[in-house]
């Protein structure tokens, strides 16, 4: 097969499976090539419960690509997400090399302390990544990058993502029945801090908060790494079962009406209309108020909104939130989910679209569902493309390609082998392990 430098993405959700294939333009800026989808009905939030649903749903998506690009798929790399996932903070000090400057094999040394320090990790848990916070080089500290730093000791900080071996084991066999191997695994606010957030909101502390159709997932960025992370299970689907319930319909139902007349805030109501709520499963066609679907769905979400704040408060990050919030998933689709968080979190908030998306991209993902398929095919590249420059301008490759040839696509090597980035730019490294 020929070398070829494109890069796929899958993240499979409990709602949704997506697949994205993508490859950086001339420019350095991410060109989607194809994009594949699929019901997904074989997790539950955010944890598989039937692998061969979950497989068939995955062979589907793949398939649509394959179709639409003329690729054949052998490796993905997949986000991880669900409560089992937590994060451990460690801590690491070493001896710099005789030389007296810090190389990539001093911060491998580092790290791999780091990871032999971890206390109370039990057998049934597995690391997943391990996160530099901070570099202190002698008495130089808050350092992201300390290749090339002179000293004589480095200490620091890491945040270590562990998750259940036996969830994880099931979404290897998952991947794998659908005949793919996995290159990587990412913890899903890992892959969004790579495709929605910028450097300087990073640096000044920004929550992502990701409302899925299972499970909710929080990230607190502060000083350029990633510092908090919280799973919750409650998410989208439990306003589709409130509105089942409150409007007494199928759950089928409950979802279009949500997605056709939803709003999460009861201040933008206007002038109120009934909604026509169709006859089946004996009953007869009905109207129901749109105002009431507001205050069904307005409590589901506020209550979300107050379980993030409440986390955040009690992490004592919550007053470094200077950055502002920034919301993904499906549930950031609503109507009034910004200005209700607005009203939560006392903050600025903002819908995380990807960013920084080539203008040769055969496919529009300008959506935040899609933000975690991007920050995937990011990570393959080893760096984070939402930069603080706009779109793509008409100085990048507008025209048309030829079909590309049947070949296969990248995928990020199992961990060891990202140590051999590390000299090609400590800033973003971190993100990527």
């Amino acid at each position: 097969m020929p070398e070829t430098n494109r890069a796929v993405g899958l993240d499979i959700g409990t709602t949704r499976v997506c697949i994205v294939v993508a490859e950086k333009d001339e420019f350095g800026k991410l060109k989607v090539i194809a994009k594949g989808s699929s019901h997904s009905d074989g997790l539950r939030r955010a944890t598989v419960v039937n692998i061969n649903k979950t497989s068939a749903a995955i062979k589907t998506a793949v398939a649509d690509v394959e179709r639409e690009a003329s690729l054949v798929i052998h490796g993905v790399n997949v986000a991880l997400s669900g409560a089992h996932v937590h994060c451990i903070e460690s801590s690491s000090e070493i001896s710099i090399n005789q030389s007296g400057i810090v190389n990539d094999s001093d911060v491998h040394r580092f790290l791999e302390k780091a990871r032999a320090n971890i206390q109370n990790l039990d057998v049934n848990h597995e690391v997943i990544h391990v996160i530099p916070q901070e570099f202190i080089v002698d008495d130089q500290g808050r350092l992201l990058d300390p290749i090339g730093m002179a000293g004589t000791t480095m200490r620091g900080t890491v945040y270590i993502v562990v998750g259940l071996k036996t969830r994880i084991r099931n979404i290897r066999q998952c991947v794998e029945r659908a005949g793919l191997k996995i290159g990587a695994l990412t913890f899903k606010p890992v892959a969004l801090g790579m495709a929605v957030i910028k450097e300087r909101e990073k640096n000044g502390g920004v929550m992502i908060i990701d409302i899925g159709g299972g499970t909710t997932e929080v990230a607190l960025y502060l000083r350029g790494a990633i510092q908090y992370t919280e799973v919750l299970n409650v998410a989208a689907n439990d306003i589709t079962l409130d509105i089942a319930h409150g409007v007494d319909v199928h759950e089928d139902v409950a979802e279009e009406l949500k997605l056709q007349y939803g709003c999460a805030d009861t201040r933008l109501n206007g002038k109120d209309e009934d909604i026509v709520i169709p006859g089946g499963e004996g009953h007869s066609q009905r109207t129901f108020p749109r105002s009431s679907l507001t205050v069904i769905i307005e409590a589901r979400m506020m209550e979300i909104f107050e379980l993030v704040r409440d986390a955040l408060i009690g992490s004592g990050y919550y007053e470094d939130i200077n950055a502002g919030v920034v919301l993904t998933g499906g549930g950031a689709l609503l109507t009034g989910v910004v200005e209700l968080a607005r009203l939560v979190f006392g903050l600025d908030v903002r819908i995380g679209y990807p960013e920084a998306l080539s203008a040769g991209s055969q496919c529009d993902l300008y959506d935040p569902m899609d933000a975690t398929v991007m920050g995937l095919v990011a990570h393959v590249y080893g760096g984070n493309y939402s930069g603080d420059h706009s779109f793509a301008t008409a100085r990048e490759v507008t025209k048309e390609l030829p079909p590309a040839p049947v070949e296969d696509v990248l995928v990020v090597q199992e961990q060891g082998v990202a140590w051999k980035k590390v000299v090609d730019g400590l800033q973003d490294w971190w993100a990527k392990l």
